[in-house]
């Protein structure tokens, strides 16, 4: 009987017990919902779009199927704005912007305003590397104190060529004040303090290990090298080659009039303001800020052969090994990967962003295919990727028609 009269006891207090915490759990869900805060696009068709220019009626179908991507995810992930561009051949031939680049003062995303490139500026520092690596100013395989005598020796040698495919042992950002600095530097060399003094994270070519410093000690060698600040060997011989006339470097000192306005999630997934940083220090590591359109077409010049012989293209987009044989997933600068494409395996060198402050972007290059795409929203941790290839895939469809 006293076990039985426990037992009733104890179930009757777990019972109890589980209603309470069914109705904290009611109670909750219905905070969390009643607080939410709205869609920013509660009808994504309705959203303000801008196209760069009307695009050729041989890309109609392709135009319309990658409109119902770009919306489908400014609605999806809840995006206050997103550009695309499509390059094939030797022009661009749709670029157009979704949503909004400020949500506060309602200024519709056009395809002239810029985003932060952030960790895809890479690809656009390894062409120059490349460039450099053509007239014999740089040789890859030389120790770094070679071109940066003030970067201290560590315990084992580290080469260009295993900064630039991440294999040298230099350290990744770490924390808050390394992703979101507030210095500001006039050269790629004065944003070497952060990490000069740090040890080598293991023996270079032992390991793979993503360094967004590591990039920032390449492009102190090619300012270096080309015996200019860095800035302006970008601009001499990669932007104005490939036409790229908004395309620029980000600093909180002074960003461009054609900026997005960046944001980020806050509370509840709220989109709110992003806080200042500034990226100056980052160089050819993550500075840079453009357009789709200006990357599509800095990704064209590069497979015309308008900015690198062929060979030096094929270096930059190939695997670096471990001195245990096993192949990486990186280039000089480039991810490198292969994806179906009209129903076809494709070569992709691409790019992406998604950490630092305010942006995500997508670069795709297809290799001798003459496709390139790039997608960018303001805000960071959006997936661009599955737009960008989900575009791609579109108007290789397109490409495919138009040649039978």
């Amino acid at each position: 009987m006293v076990v039985s009269e426990r037992f009733q006891t104890w179930l009757t207090a777990l019972v109890v017990t589980l209603g309470v915490i069914a109705a904290a759990g009611m109670s909750l869900y219905s905070f969390l919902t009643s607080t939410a805060p709205p869609s920013l696009h509660p009808n994504p068709e309705a959203a303000p779009s801008v196209k760069a220019a009307t695009p050729s009626p041989r890309w109609d179908e392709a135009v319309n199927e990658s409109q119902r991507i770009a919306r489908a995810a400014l609605g999806g992930q809840d995006l206050p704005g997103i550009s695309v561009a499509v390059g094939v051949g030797d022009e661009i031939v749709w670029a157009e912007a979704f949503g909004w680049a400020n949500l506060e003062k309602r200024v519709p995303a056009a395809p002239t305003m810029r985003f932060r490139l952030g960790h895809a500026s890479k690809a656009l520092t390894s062409a120059v590397v490349g460039q450099l690596v053509e007239q014999g100013q740089l040789d890859l395989d030389s120790e770094i104190q070679t071109y940066v005598p003030e970067f201290p020796k560590k315990a084992w040698p580290i080469t260009l060529r295993q900064l630039m495919g991440h294999t040298a042992g230099i350290r990744h950002y770490e924390n808050e004040a390394d992703f979101m600095p507030s210095a500001h530097c006039t050269s790629a060399s004065e944003g070497l303090s952060r990490f000069a003094g740090d040890p080598l994270l293991f023996e270079p070519e032992t390991a793979y290990k993503y360094s967004t410093f590591g990039w920032v000690l390449v492009s102190a060698a090619v300012e270096a090298a080309a015996g200019e600040p860095f800035d302006r060997v970008m601009r001499a011989k990669i932007f104005d080659p490939s036409g790229m006339t908004r395309t620029s470097f980000d600093s909180a000192g002074g960003p461009p009039a054609d900026l997005a306005t960046f944001y980020e999630a806050g509370w509840l997934d709220a989109r709110r303001p992003a806080r200042d940083v500034d990226y100056s220090c980052f160089a050819g590591a993550g500075a840079i800020v453009s357009t789709p359109s200006d990357l599509v077409r800095f990704g064209l010049a590069l497979d015309n052969g308008t900015l690198l012989r062929s060979e030096t293209v094929r270096m930059l987009h190939t695997r670096q090994a471990l001195v245990s044989g096993k192949s990486t997933e990186y280039g000089l600068g480039w991810m490198l990967d292969a994806t179906p494409l009209a129903g076809e395996t494709a070569e992709l060198a691409n790019h992406a962003n998604r950490t630092l402050v305010g942006s995500s972007v997508s670069f795709l290059l297809f290799p001798h295919r003459g496709l390139a795409v790039a997608a960018m929203t303001n805000i960071s941790y959006a997936n661009m990727r599955d737009v960008a290839l989900n575009v791609a895939e579109a108007f290789a469809i397109a490409a495919r028609q138009l040649r039978r």
